[in-house]
């Protein structure tokens, strides 16, 4: 499993976190997903299912800016 922290613009509201959440989690390969701090998720995915790219376009398709930290 690898990790990787990601930063999220405009992530504040819970109705909008957990539907980031969701999204990612409905990723196969992704393992865990949390919240560290506003704008900041902790995720743990299976590099040979996903890239962070994968990863950070579920989140952008969402309606929100993300970028690696």
């Amino acid at each position: 499993m690898e990790q990787v922290l990601i930063g999220v613009r405009g992530l504040q509201a819970p109705e909008q976190v957990e539907k980031v959440l969701r999204a990612l989690h409905e990723l196969s390969g992704v393992e865990e997903v949390e919240l560290i701090e506003p704008g900041q998720l902790q995720v743990r995915y299976n590099p040979q299912s996903l890239t962070v790219m994968d990863l950070l376009r579920a989140i952008r398709e969402q309606g929100f800016l993300a970028g690696m930290l």
